[in-house]
């Protein structure tokens, strides 16, 4: 990454280390949820009562990012991008610590609520691609966000194979994993001494405050950008939250579920080398375009059938699909909008993203374990509630190319 600016200024070298701080946060911090994904579902059926629910800790993982997604994007317009991640880790430790403690006592419902303060980490680490473009200029903008989320190809690497480590490392199943997760937070944190992002400035003028929430939501570059990042996120998240409960229950074993996830997460990582490249050459809109039939060919694959190679084509496809058009949402949202209005519109979006994720990720778990008498039959539901979502993401963009080409 030594050639991320184009420029050797002093705010290009200034980019340059907050992005490579960024991605450092992004590979170790971030290992923690694909471990937490890939155990979550298994440690919940383990713990509840009723099947339907084996993923609800999943789902309150996503709902505590919903939750805290506009209160830490105030706190970092307020005090800091360093503040809010600080808030996020300790928020991560906080929730592997519940999940420990669940685990050891065998109770469903704190396990559920070690996954809100889990949430809130997650939530924190979703704003690592928008602070790549605080001290970025507008050429950059796309590079910075691939760039930090390609940090997720170590995160990738990282997670699956720690859980092997630990997982059964304790005579209480997973609760090895949930240790490490708390001793990544511990020591990511003094990641963010090193970053040097200032504060927004803040004005007093009503003018210069920018646009209220309304009115941008009613801009249809922001409403398509957020549409598109929900439906990316939540169809990876439906897709990605069932597949460990999909990859097992029909017939392989758990070390291989966890190599199907590392396949997706690398999948969902190893483009960010170039996806801002493309998106500059290319333009946003046909990178998420892309994205969005992508997904719709993994939506296809997953529902032919239940071998090996379709969970691991099925999921690759996933990542690529989550990738092109998270990065292009982002990228297209980032442009949208003016610096006072970065803690209203960031926390805006990422409230709606999340919210959609939380719906997937309840659903998730009722279509998989509820669908039918068998795991096949819960898998193609999950395939097939893809659907609306493309449905809605697709007539989103082009209701904006519509638009354009009435302005011009």
């Amino acid at each position: 990454m030594t050639d991320i600016p184009l420029k050797d200024t002093p705010d290009s070298r200034k980019a340059r280390r907050n992005v490579i701080i960024l991605v450092l946060a992004q590979a170790f911090l971030g290992a923690q949820m694909s471990m937490i994904f890939t155990i979550a579902g298994l440690a919940g059926q383990s713990l509840a009562a009723n099947l339907c629910f084996a993923t609800l800790p999943i789902s309150a993982i996503v709902l505590g990012s919903m939750l805290a997604a506009t209160p830490l994007s105030a706190a970092m317009q307020r005090f800091g991008r360093r503040v809010g991640f600080w808030i996020g880790t300790s928020s991560g430790a906080i929730g592997a610590g519940v999940g420990a403690f669940a685990l050891l006592h065998q109770n469903f419902w704190l396990f559920v609520l070690g996954g809100l303060f889990t949430g809130v980490y997650q939530s924190s680490q979703g704003f690592f691609r928008f602070a790549a473009t605080d001290t970025a200029d507008e050429a950059f903008k796309p590079k910075a966000i691939s760039y930090v989320l390609a940090g997720g190809l170590a995160s990738a690497i990282i997670g699956p194979q720690l859980v092997k480590v630990t997982s059964q490392a304790m005579v209480v199943p997973f609760l090895g994993t949930y240790l490490t997760v708390i001793g990544i937070n511990l020591v990511g944190s003094f990641l963010f001494l090193f970053l040097d992002i200032p504060k927004p400035p803040v004005s007093t003028h009503a003018h210069r405050l920018g646009r209220s929430r309304m009115e941008l939501l009613k801009t249809p570059r922001v409403a398509v950008a957020i549409i598109v990042g929900m439906v990316s996120y939540a169809l990876m998240n439906l897709v990605m939250t069932s597949t460990p409960l999909a990859v097992v229950g029909c017939g392989f074993e758990q070390n291989t579920a966890a190599d199907v996830v590392s396949a997706h997460v690398l999948a969902m990582f190893i483009p960010s080398f170039f996806t801002g490249f493309l998106i500059s050459k290319f333009g946003v809109e046909k990178i998420i375009a892309t994205g969005l039939v992508i997904l719709g060919l993994a939506g296809v694959v997953g529902m032919i059938g239940v071998e090996l190679e379709n969970f691991f084509i099925a999921l690759v496809l996933l990542g690529i699909g989550w990738n092109f058009g998270f990065i292009g949402a982002t990228a297209m949202l980032s442009s949208a909008h003016e610096p006072s209005e970065r803690g209203r519109v960031q926390g805006m979006n990422d409230l709606i993203v999340f919210g959609g994720v939380t719906v997937a990720s309840l659903a998730s778990g009722g279509l998989m374990n509820c669908s039918g008498g068998s795991a096949q039959d819960g898998w193609a539901a999950v395939n097939l509630a893809m659907v609306p979502f493309l449905t809605l993401a697709g007539g989103a963009l082009i209701w904006l190319w519509m638009q354009a080409r009435e302005e011009a």
